[in-house]
């Protein structure tokens, strides 16, 4: 190449250089709100705890004046994001998240707005737990009979792992499950655990990262947990009928005996309403993930919050992803074609489930019919049109 092309070559690397660093600069000096106001559970709680630990690193960053608001209510931090708009940002469990696009219970009555995952907040780990030296070595064991299982009556939403879900994961009726174990009833959670190191119990549903679980480790024999295998696709299918908001995983969190063990997992998410602002969202998702290294060790949940959980997330979830988190995401190479598909399917469903709903409130109100969850008009005209459409579940 003669002087003159090698000026040329040079003059446009650094122009190209100059485009580049400018484009780099303009992402990164994105205006942003003066106040950014996030709605969590109540101040016991570990999501309102996290997100207070990553929060002052994320306003000595950006400049925003962050305030974390406690509100124990979902209905009311549903409403607070997609009505009432005091909120940008919702941590709440992914389960209560399709809840409220599907408007179970006192939800049916609240104006449907649909909503998007900006990014993973934290996950909790479930599992089977039972003595160390117990006769049982993995959950089809419980098939062959006499296992007494813990039942805890201080929970119907716990009650139903031992009614429906176990017995379908195992191929089994509620009905046979019944006649082939001795169900054990716990009045709380902890004694729910404690009953199979105390020999009341042959096996319980608990969650590895609750205190308990530590104290019964370090007891005489310890503990054990059984397995739900990741690949028995069957039983994992049966299981989701009854908890379609679990996640299957390997456990990671909690007690050392649990860790390695496979079973189901719920997840919290950070939530944005659908019209949030795209470039908010972006730059939202881009100082979660660049930031990640800053934060995660204000919390134990914070450190859930990185990329690599979040991906893993991506591939099961049925909720749909909002644009912001998915131009970030595939800027980095970690969105592809294939999940322009399921998230496009998500939002379809989402789509489908807020126009029943609204359209089941616009024809109560027409006919003057009350609108109460409690009303049984009113439920008719729901289940009418929410008839059709299929519940929000993982994907295997």
């Amino acid at each position: 190449m003669n002087k003159c092309g090698l000026r040329f070559a040079a003059a446009m690397a650094v122009s190209v250089g100059l485009v580049l660093s400018s484009a780099s600069r303009a992402a990164d000096d994105y205006k942003w709100p003066k106040l950014l106001v996030i709605g969590a559970p109540g101040t016991s709680s570990g999501a309102f705890a996290s997100t207070n630990g990553w929060a002052p690193i994320f306003q000595k960053e950006t400049g925003v004046t962050v305030r974390v608001i406690p509100e124990d209510s979902e209905p009311q931090r549903y409403r607070r994001l997609v009505e009432r708009k005091d909120v940008a940002v919702v941590s709440v469990s992914a389960a209560e998240m399709a809840s409220q696009m599907e408007g179970v219970g006192g939800y049916s009555a609240i104006r449907a707005e649909p909503m998007r995952i900006a990014w993973h907040h934290n996950d909790t780990p479930w599992g089977w737990v039972v003595a160390g030296g117990s006769k049982l070595k993995n959950l089809a064991d419980i098939k062959q009979g006499n296992v007494r299982v813990t039942r805890a009556i201080f929970s119907p939403s716990m009650a139903v792992f031992v009614d429906d879900a176990l017995p379908a994961f195992l191929g089994m009726s509620k009905e046979d499950f019944a006649k082939t174990v001795t169900y054990v009833p716990a009045s709380s959670y902890v004694e729910n655990c404690r009953s199979v190191v105390e020999g009341k119990s042959d096996v319980a549903f608990c969650s590895p990262i609750s205190s308990v679980l530590s104290e019964m480790e370090g007891a005489p024999g310890s503990i054990r947990w059984l397995n739900m295998p990741l690949d028995d696709k069957a039983g994992w299918d049966g299981y989701l009928k009854h908890r379609p908001m679990h996640v299957p995983a390997t456990i990671e969190l909690g007690v050392s005996t649990a860790r390695g063990v496979a079973g189901p997992t719920s997840n919290f998410v950070y939530a944005v309403a659908a019209d949030a602002d795209a470039d908010f969202v972006y730059n939202m998702a881009k100082w979660m993930h660049r930031s990640y290294d800053a934060y995660k060790n204000t919390h134990p949940l914070a450190a859930r919050m990185s990329l690599k959980l979040f991906r893993g997330y991506l591939d099961r979830t049925p909720i749909p992803v909002h644009e912001g988190t998915v131009r970030y995401l595939r800027e980095i190479g970690q969105w592809s074609d294939a999940d322009d598909v399921w998230n496009a399917k998500a939002v379809a469903q989402m789509d489908a489930w807020i126009a029943a709903r609204r359209a089941a409130l616009a024809e109560a109100a027409a006919n003057k019919v009350e609108i109460d969850f409690k009303n049984p008009a009113f439920v008719e005209i729901v289940n009418k049109h929410i008839g059709p459409l299929k519940v929000f579940r993982s994907r295997l």
